[in-house]
């Protein structure tokens, strides 16, 4: 069955986070440096992108960002400086969102995260040189 399929290529993903507030999640995107564009035909929607990273922003009735699982992945070419970076930011603003430094993994990632103010948790690393 697996040979009857069709080969496609892939060309990205684009995890679509929810959040409770989408105005809050547009300027929290945009300090982070992405460009966020509110779809036009729907005020619940949005679409955050920087290099080649996308991420959608659905504005979820009822979603609690403390029980909230949404994550994606992402790799970066220096995830201390993304980090050093995201914290800064941070600091500045009103968003109380926590950016951890990265550590070196035993799977050869040097690694870090965030969380946005809805419970998201973008995880970033780059691999460690050996």
């Amino acid at each position: 069955m697996v040979n009857e399929l069709r080969t496609v290529s892939f060309a990205q993903i684009a995890p679509v986070f929810p959040v409770v507030d989408l105005e809050r999640s547009v300027a929290h995107y945009s300090a982070l440096g992405f460009e966020v564009t509110k779809y036009d035909g729907d005020e619940d929607y949005a679409y955050a992108k920087i290099g080649n990273i996308r991420v959608h922003l659905w504005q979820a009735p009822g979603i609690d960002p403390e029980t909230n699982f949404s994550s994606a992945f992402v790799e970066v070419d220096d995830a201390d400086a993304l980090a050093a970076d995201w914290q800064k930011v941070s600091e500045a603003s009103e968003f109380n969102c926590p950016t951890s430094l990265p550590v070196n993994t035993e799977y050869g990632l040097r690694e870090g995260a965030h969380v946005d103010p809805d419970g998201n948790l973008l995880r970033f690393a780059h691999k460690i040189e050996s």
